[in-house]
């Protein structure tokens, strides 16, 4: 009977996409619901356990604030998303042609990679993992791409490039999921901007796969955009002296970087018949580019200085908007707003210039942008006498 009332219901709609649209909405909720549902209760236990970040020199924070906000997001994207799937085929929404191809195979393996990167991500907020295991398993679960059949074959004219044979692609996709994904945990240094970038992203590529009809990626999209806005509410706006605040730690972080390395390779991956061009590489570009150069920043700098690459420091972009007299709001809001108006420019100005031209234009801004906050912070120091150097402390466990 319930089944003949939404077939009554449905068969009104009169185009598949208000349904796949619907879909989409109810898991974006259910994500949230979940979401909303788990995080205090985390709060709770982390309390009653005495689950909380390390406290050292170079953190932004001084109060116990539990780093365990990110077990939130697989559990409630999976919720979310597996339901939402089922209630597809529930109402017999034709999922046929949006699962053609490898779109099964890519999620499964998918499932089986972020699972296993999210327990990593778990025990090493917990009881900590040693730093070469995480890259053994960022490596592991990175060969599950091309095994899917996704990677990077063609980089669209970038520095003169285009079809990349698959002895190249499959391997560069390895490393640049690695990087991606270590970028993301390396930029979660202050409330709000790892979260927030990924947020942005998420809602990017979920925009996009609607366009395109893929609705089942776009599913997946707004499913983190769901789990993430509870979780944001608490990591900017939340109290450590009321226990409100939380973190996500690396189970978090892990998390969203694989991910989206996920969709930047399934949206740069050139399909033949697809009519697709430069626009597919320039937008995950402009989506990755705050974190993706502050990373490769950071380790030029420490292998100039022939320091080791994974000792901590105060060299992130955000640790320099802090010292710059930003608060973390401040900080968050301006490196969140400058990925944003990047991707609208970038976008604007593809037709005008080449790719080469705007990857050139985009790190010089950014050059520019560190050069300007190391000016600012220079400025502070010989008026203020005041040195936010910190020490240096390890970033890895051994």
């Amino acid at each position: 009977m319930v089944t003949g009332l939404l077939s009554m219901m449905f068969s009104i709609i009169q185009r598949d996409s208000t349904i796949a649209e619907f879909v989409i909405l109810l898991c974006f909720i259910m994500s949230f619901i979940c979401s909303v549902f788990m995080l205090p209760r985390i709060m709770i236990i982390s309390k009653r356990k005495r689950l909380y970040d390390d406290l050292n020199a170079r953190k932004c924070h001084s109060a116990a604030i539990s780093r365990l906000g990110g077990l939130v997001f697989i559990p409630s994207v999976l919720i979310a998303f597996s339901f939402s799937t089922a209630f597809f085929f529930f109402i017999s929404f034709p999922l046929n042609s949006t699962l053609a191809g490898n779109a099964l195979q890519e999620l499964l393996f998918l499932l089986t990679g972020s699972l296993f990167l999210y327990l990593v991500g778990v025990k090493d907020d917990l009881i900590g993992v040693r730093y070469r295991k995480k890259f053994i398993a960022q490596f592991f679960v990175a060969a599950l791409f091309p095994m899917a059949g996704l990677y990077i074959n063609n980089l669209y004219g970038l520095f003169g490039v285009y079809e990349i044979p698959v002895l190249i692609g499959i391997p560069f996709t390895i490393v640049l999921v690695v990087f991606v994904t270590n970028a993301i945990n390396l930029i979660d240094g202050i409330d709000g901007l790892a979260g927030g970038m990924a947020l942005v992203a998420f809602i990017t590529f979920g925009i996009l796969y609607i366009l395109k009809g893929e609705w089942i990626y776009s599913m997946l999209a707004f499913a983190f955009v769901g789990c993430l806005l509870p979780f944001l509410y608490y990591n900017v706006f939340g109290s450590a002296f009321r226990g409100s605040k939380l973190f996500m730690g690396d189970s978090g972080s892990l998390s969203l970087g694989y991910m989206l390395s996920f969709f930047a390779v399934k949206y740069v991956m050139y399909i033949s018949g697809e009519g697709m061009d430069g626009y597919c590489l320039i937008i995950p570009f402009s989506l990755l580019f705050v974190p993706v150069f502050d990373a490769l920043r950071v380790m030029v700098v420490r292998a100039f200085q022939s320091h080791p690459l994974f000792l901590a420091d105060r060299n992130h972009i955000h640790h320099k908007c802090l010292d710059a007299g930003l608060s973390h709001l401040q900080a968050t809001c301006l490196l969140i707003g400058y990925a944003i108006v990047m991707l609208i420019v970038n976008i604007g100005l593809f037709r005008i210039f080449n790719l080469n031209i705007l990857f050139i234009l985009n790190m010089l801004v950014a050059i520019c942008i560190n050069y300007l906050l190391d000016i600012r912070i220079r400025y502070i120091r010989k008026v203020h006498d005041f040195d936010f150097s910190g020490v240096s402390v390890p970033e890895i466990k051994e």
